[in-house]
């Protein structure tokens, strides 16, 4: 909520139900509303003598709050109080007078109507309810009503996601944005859209597409182009299938160092040959192309406007530490966020694929920033939004924590992204950075005939560009899921070679936190070296502080060296800068450990059960989980656990498990082995 004067100056009251009170007036202007009524709404508990004092009380404080106004507009009889008609603009009111030939109006849809309100007394949570319907109706019939006039593709994409901006839930419209992405050229685009569609209605439903969107995408997989071979399984004896050539891409435009194109990119090795520095980059390797505008300021002192630009460079240079994404410089953008915030101009002006934006907004003694990250090749799609409320009493550290758990979030979710995209697209010219992104969904998913494909597309990307660190680091990452899951008869050999590459994709490029913190893992989890393991993930967090891996994967070491107390905190760094991590079935089996070494057995198996309900294929994660039950004598659940454990793992045993262990302390390794024979794991 919202209450501005015209000369920009912020009235919204402080207490909520001075808040409420108003927005009732508000959403009911310019009808009158009865004080027993508004009694009713805002204090239905109290008896009605009680209530009626309160909202005396309100009032008062409500005409405080609107007295910089200047005039009258709120009108206080005996019976009844109202907004003075012509004095007051409503937001909503413009959205319910909207219409098809003035539709502008429903830009003004941002979020749920009045979401800061919510809980304020329940009489006043079921009227809130109804007026949110109402203009969701409203809403969603105009929207409607648009999208049905529209058939170009250029115009039904915003028009369809107009109305899912509206309503997430519409299938009309994600089957109207299917088609048009498809007439459009763009089958990959329109597959994803259908994607989108399913997690929506699991998430929101628990339903499923119709059987209407089903065939269509089954119309819209039929007419694509037919798929490439697919890659041959991975064998220790089988050389990968020779690459045909890659067709030469056209020069992109070198950004230069103007208020144009003005890039952020840490330093890099240079690589050899006669391209040099970011332009070889650009154009063998690609990269997300990320922007972040300065926010907009809504009722802060003068003394806290330095946050708009401050916290834009704050993430922006902290997104230029991850290798793999660059940055155009929020000063760059600075006059857009002044003037129109376009944010098709700027991708034009900018070649920007993901645009940062939001607003900061003083909330009592706390600051509310909102974020969202906009994919401006999918039309200005929210693909990332938080809000983060802070106290206001130290704008420095404000900045530096929203920042890191900013960065933190959105880097999984470009990346999944940016995966999607390029799996969309034919892959016989892609180069090593699209290999690369074709097999981190592959991996992820432990199928093992797909997690096997994934392998032969980093051996690919490794083939094709030798120089390329993030392959080897990704391949190396592979490798180590490898022989984690039992998938590989020769598991010296996959180890040798996890460490020959982890150790290569360090060489290549000192400077890739991730590639330091996969090849730290290696050391610890394949070859045991707990203490070189520490040193590389040290350094990359040195490089990179909000690599939330790094915080992870260097709790994960901390713990089989036995410090249980700094394994704990690195975890749980992890856990806040990035609490909804897409690799969190992964990342979370370190809480498991720990709480297992620490004999906290309940806390263990409690957080087994989370994991296991995110990829239940994920054997190093049931392993714990099944040692702490072991201890508890819960012998039901535990022989559910090992069922699956050994579906996926079939030789595993005592024995395999001794001779793999990488946990230096004696007690550590007898407790966890105790539990799993506890659990009937065989000798």
């Amino acid at each position: 909520m919202e209450a501005w004067t015209l000369t920009s100056e912020s009235i919204l009251p402080t207490g909520r139900k001075t808040r409420a009170l108003l927005a009732i007036l508000a959403l009911s202007s310019p009808r009158p509303m009865l004080r027993s009524k508004l009694a009713e709404l805002l204090w239905s508990r109290r008896p009605e003598e009680q209530a009626r004092a309160s909202l005396r009380q309100e009032i008062h404080r409500l005409l405080e709050a609107l007295h910089p106004v200047g005039q009258q507009i709120m009108s206080v009889q005996r019976d009844h109080l109202t907004l003075r008609p012509g004095t007051v603009w409503v937001d909503v009111e413009e959205v319910l007078r909207a219409s098809t030939s003035k539709p502008q109006a429903l830009s003004l849809l941002d979020g749920e109507l009045l979401e800061d309100l919510d809980g304020v007394d329940p009489s006043f949570d079921q009227w809130l309810a109804g007026e949110r319907e109402r203009l969701r109706d409203r809403a969603r019939g105009l929207a409607e009503t648009l999208l049905r006039e529209k058939d170009d593709p250029e115009t039904v994409i915003p028009a369809a996601q107009q109305l899912l901006a509206i309503d997430r839930t519409h299938e009309g419209a994600w089957r109207a944005l299917m088609r048009a992405y498809t007439n459009r050229g763009e089958r990959g685009m329109a597959i994803q859209a259908y994607e989108r569609c399913r997690a929506v209605l699991a998430d929101m439903l628990d339903a499923q597409p119709s059987d209407e969107t089903q065939r269509l995408l089954a119309d819209i997989r039929a007419s694509s182009p037919p798929a490439p071979p697919a890659p041959r399984p991975v064998g220790n004896a089988t050389p990968a299938p020779a690459l045909p050539p890659t067709p030469p891409r056209p020069e992109p435009r070198i950004p230069t160092r103007d208020s144009r194109y003005d890039m952020i990119r840490e330093p890099r090795p240079e690589p050899r040959g006669p391209e040099r520095g970011e332009a070889r980059a650009t154009t063998t390797r690609g990269g997300a192309r990320v922007g972040v505008l300065p926010l907009q300021m809504i009722g802060t002192t003068e003394s806290e406007n330095h946050l708009s630009t401050g916290l834009a460079d704050e993430i922006t240079s902290a997104l230029a530490r991850f290798r793999w994404m660059f940055l155009v410089s929020s000063s760059s953008l600075a006059r857009y966020a002044t003037q129109t915030r376009d944010e098709m101009q700027i991708r034009r002006a900018f070649d920007i694929h993901f645009l940062l934006d939001g607003t900061i907004q003083r909330v009592g003694e706390r600051l509310r920033i909102n974020l969202r990250l906009l994919d401006l090749r999918a039309g200005n799609q929210v693909v990332w939004s938080q809000r983060f409320d802070r106290a206001a009493d130290d704008l420095l550290t404000l900045q530096d924590d929203i920042a890191a758990e900013v960065v933190a979030q959105i880097d999984p979710e470009i990346l999944l992204i940016e995966s999607q995209r390029v799996t969309s697209r034919p892959s016989h010219d892609a180069n090593a950075y699209d290999l690369v992104l074709r097999a981190m969904p592959l991996i992820s998913r432990l199928d093992k005939p797909l997690f096997l494909e994934a392998g032969d597309l980093l051996r690919r990307a490794v083939e094709l560009e030798p120089d390329y660190a993030a392959g080897h680091a990704w391949y190396a990452y592979w490798l180590m899921f490898l022989v984690g899951q039992g998938w590989t008869d020769a598991p010296a050999d996959a180890m040798a070679e996890a460490g020959r590459l982890a150790e290569r994709a360090i060489t290549l490029d000192p400077q890739d936190a991730k590639a330091l913190t996969i090849a730290g893992h290696v050391r610890a989890f394949l070859h045991h070296r707990l203490r070189e393991a520490i040193a590389l993930h040290e350094r990359a967090l040195m490089l990179n502080p909000n690599l939330a891996m790094a915080w992870n994967l260097s709790g994960v070491a901390f713990a089989y060296l036995g410090d249980l107390q700094e394994a704990d905190r690195r975890v749980a760094r992890y856990k806040q800068l990035s609490p909804f991590d897409p690799q969190a079935y992964f990342y979370d089996t370190a809480r498991i450990i720990i709480a297992l070494l620490k004999r906290q057995h309940e806390q263990a198996v409690e957080i087994g059960r989370e994991v296991s309900q995110m990829n239940p294929a994920f054997s190093a994660a049931c392993k714990p989980y099944l040692a702490a039950l072991g201890h508890l004598g819960a012998k039901s659940e535990a022989e559910s656990v090992r069922a699956r454990l050994l579906e996926i793992e079939p030789e595993f045993s005592i024995s395999r498990f001794t001779a793999a262990s990488p946990f230096e302390r004696a007690e550590d390794r007898d407790h966890y082995v105790r539990g799993l024979r506890l659990a009937g794991i065989r000798e």
